[in-house]
């Protein structure tokens, strides 16, 4: 079992920055890759930025290559999302999720690929 936290949520304005932190403890999360989802009221989740399990390969959706950067700290136990140059339409909540897939470079954009998840984290840009 892996349990996952999101953190970092938050008030900013547009054109800043947060940093979003998914803590994550289960005895084998750090051979998974590690996906951010984000989900705004009434439609789907859709991916965002996911990381292999050693960290040396990532991916971002096309919506925010650029801005956001993937990053995981294994011996800290964390998966972080650094998010700049915010826009009003990044304003919704982030999900840190975990595929099961044990040492695997592949790294999924579908959220049926990933086993775990957290209960989220807020973001909120005001214009």
């Amino acid at each position: 079992q892996v349990q996952l936290v999101e953190s970092g949520g938050g008030l900013v304005q547009a054109g800043g920055s947060l940093s979003l932190s998914c803590a994550a403890s289960g005895r084998t999360w750090s051979l998974y890759p590690m996906g951010w989802f984000r989900q705004a009221p009434g439609k789907e989740r859709e991916f965002v930025a996911a990381i292999s399990w050693s960290g040396r390969i990532s991916a971002y959706a096309d919506s925010v290559k650029g801005r956001f950067t993937v990053s995981r700290n294994n011996a800290k136990n964390t998966v972080y999302l650094q998010m700049n140059s915010l826009k009003p339409e990044d304003a919704v909540i982030y999900y840190c999720e975990a595929d099961a897939s044990v040492r695997s470079d592949f790294l999924a954009r579908s959220e049926n690929e990933y086993e775990y998840w957290g209960q989220g984290t807020q973001v909120t840009v005001s214009s």
